[in-house]
């Protein structure tokens, strides 16, 4: 490995290190915490957000902003379907806002805010729903399908997954990710006494969910021409760099407890 490469591995380790003990201390102390930090992550990413998709006038980046944030904290008081009209009414005033005017990527603008709204939705939800277990369930499955995904596609190189959007991500990595949020969800079922017939599998669909939307977030970077959403954290970039994949598997669980009525830690 490069020495570029070993930096760049150390960057991740350290910035690991510093930023799960506040999110697993939140999860588990929860309320406030975990809604306070869920906000503050959301309007962190709806800052980087609307510098990304430049936004246009100040007061469509403040809604861009604000949007996620208000959808967050509605959920955090037992409002979901409150939330969630917030996001689409949010996302929809940003879309119309910008028709006939300055900003470059209107749909991208909106469908951003969207995506983010709804994803710490999703998270403050299942997080009320499922509680302390399925909250550590997703987010030690999306830690360990992005550090899975790093480390063997780093390893074995091979194919690209998709060079059109991210040109480093290998087919390789993906099933390494895909292997990692198996074995998570096998640890999960015996800790939590679930059935691994039935959690292996959900685990495997959000570590799928989880990588696609590290895709969606590089091919938003590939049209806006950016490395990184941000410079806040060393060698990982901005919130946005490290939640994405989080918003994704956070949306695909909450769809899951929607229809099933339960968390799949539950499932028989």
């Amino acid at each position: 490995m490069s020495q570029s490469g070993n930096s760049g591995v150390k960057l991740r380790i350290v910035s690991a290190l510093v930023l799960m003990p506040p999110a697993l201390a939140a999860v588990w102390y929860g309320w406030p915490w975990l809604p306070a930090l869920v906000a503050a992550a959301a309007a962190g990413m709806g800052i980087e957000w609307a510098r990304l998709a430049n936004g246009g006038p100040e007061p469509r980046r403040a809604l861009i902003v604000a949007t996620p944030l208000a959808a967050s904290v509605l959920a955090a008081f037992a409002y979901p379907a409150a939330a969630c009209a917030v996001a689409v009414m949010g996302a929809a005033t940003v879309g119309a806002q910008a028709v006939g005017r300055t900003a470059p990527a209107p749909l991208w603008a909106a469908g951003g805010t969207l995506w983010l709204a709804l994803g710490c939705v999703g998270f403050v939800w299942t997080a009320m729903i499922g509680g302390r277990a399925t909250t550590l369930w997703l987010l030690i499955l999306v830690w360990a399908v992005d550090s899975a995904a790093y480390a063997v596609g780093r390893a074995i190189g091979g194919p690209k997954l998709a060079p059109a959007l991210s040109p480093n991500k290998t087919w390789a990595g993906f099933v390494g990710g895909l292997v990692g949020a198996g074995l998570v969800g096998c640890g999960a079922a015996a800790l939590a006494d679930g059935a691994p017939a039935y959690v292996v599998p959900a685990s495997v669909l959000l570590g799928v969910a989880a990588q696609l939307g590290d895709l969606v977030e590089s091919a938003a970077k590939r049209r806006f021409d950016v490395k990184d959403t941000g410079g806040l954290i060393p060698g990982h970039g901005g919130v946005l760099d490290r939640l994405d994949s989080l918003l994704a598997a956070s949306l695909t669980l909450a769809v899951l407890i929607l229809v099933t009525g339960m968390t799949p830690l539950q499932w028989r």
